[in-house]
């Protein structure tokens, strides 16, 4: 696989701790749920991460395949559970609102953007990601 873009991020002090990207541009004091603590968790995190990413993947195809998308917007719910092993597990939720398309080319257009996108990729197989579409 050929890298395109690598990026480091170092926390500290856990959930309520820290996180900075190494080149200095962001940090980001961390809470747990419920604290009381200004902060943001892991969670919210990747959902931000998430919903950047997906939105970007439907604009990709959307261009490569000349679709006449108007706009998009996509918005990641992110939650976390304990498994019946004990262990953690996040469970997604991807609301996904397309401009411009029929019902048919937005629902081909979702599932492909799913298909491509590497936080998608990732969770493949291991997440329970549901997708939502409203087409405006």
């Amino acid at each position: 696989m050929k890298i395109f873009y690598k990026t480091r991020a170092t926390a500290s002090g856990g959930r309520s701790g820290a996180t900075s990207l190494d080149d200095g541009s962001l940090t980001i004091e961390l809470a747990m749920p419920g604290s009381g603590k200004t902060g943001a968790n892991p969670e919210q995190l990747f959902a931000l991460g998430y919903a950047a990413c997906f939105d970007n993947a439907l604009k990709h195809i959307a261009t490569s395949t000349k679709l006449p998308l108007a706009s998009s917007q996509t918005s990641a719910e992110v939650g976390m559970g304990q498994t019946p092993e004990g262990g953690f597990k996040l469970d997604v939720d991807l609301h996904v609102t397309l401009a411009g398309l029929e019902q048919s080319q937005a629902e081909a257009l979702l599932a492909k953007a799913h298909s491509i996108c590497p936080y998608s990729n990732a969770l493949h197989g291991n997440v329970d990601v549901r997708l939502h579409l409203t087409v405006a």
